[in-house]
């Protein structure tokens, strides 16, 4: 029987923090004609290669603990490979199966290069999912903010990309990923969207026929 995946990102957010989030982007928004779309997402990948590592790693060491006390309920040596094996087949398959209806128990099999280059790539498919790219003035922005990696991603369109360079991102998203791992990711994700509205008012103020163009906030 196939278990369905928990998803984090549709109840991370309170009511509260969401309507939080949308006036802070609304704050934002009334200084500058760019357009900012925070984006929660539960994962930005399903990383069936860490369900494989977790599986084996957990598997391999309980099967390694049991061998020899279950082998001696049976009269066998406290070594036998058979019960060996007889045990770290059906560990691996309930420990694979309990990390992927977990996504969290995934964390500690990551790598930070097989994360940081998933949510990168998310956050390009996101943007063009989502159509930031169809903005008047080409100044649609994304933040983006996977749960399970901890981590975030500022993607901005060409129109601010020729004037900001993407560098001036970095603060914000360390804020942002600070903000998940200390448990205050609504207050750092705030911070970081009047931060980053400072930093493109200068390139593009508010325009008298200015109109929101895009979502407020985005959760996948």
């Amino acid at each position: 029987m196939k278990m369905k995946k928990r998803s984090t990102a549709t109840r991370f957010f309170s009511t509260e923090e969401q309507q939080k989030i949308c006036k802070a982007v609304h704050d934002a928004e009334t200084k500058t004609s760019g357009e900012l779309v925070p984006m929660l997402a539960s994962e930005s990948h399903s990383y069936p290669l860490a369900a494989v590592r977790g599986g084996s790693l957990t598997a391999l060491i309980l099967a390694i603990l049991l061998t020899a006390p279950v082998a001696g309920m049976f009269w066998l040596g406290s070594s036998n490979m058979w019960v060996f094996l007889g045990l770290f087949f059906p560990l691996y398959w309930l420990a694979n199966l309990l990390i992927h209806y977990y996504p969290v128990l995934k964390r500690p099999f990551l790598f930070a290069d097989e994360t940081e280059a998933e949510v990168q790539k998310a956050a390009f498919t996101a943007f063009y999912e989502e159509q930031l790219f169809k903005t008047k003035d080409a100044n649609g922005i994304l933040i983006y903010i996977s749960l399970l990696e901890h981590r975030a991603w500022i993607l901005a369109d060409s129109g601010i990309n020729d004037r900001i360079e993407p560098q001036q991102w970095d603060t914000a998203m360390q804020l942002i990923t600070r903000g998940i791992k200390d448990g205050c990711a609504c207050d750092a994700l705030c911070q970081a969207i009047g931060m980053i509205g400072d930093i493109i008012e200068k390139e593009f103020p508010i325009q008298q026929d200015d109109k929101n163009e895009l979502h407020d906030l985005i959760i996948r």
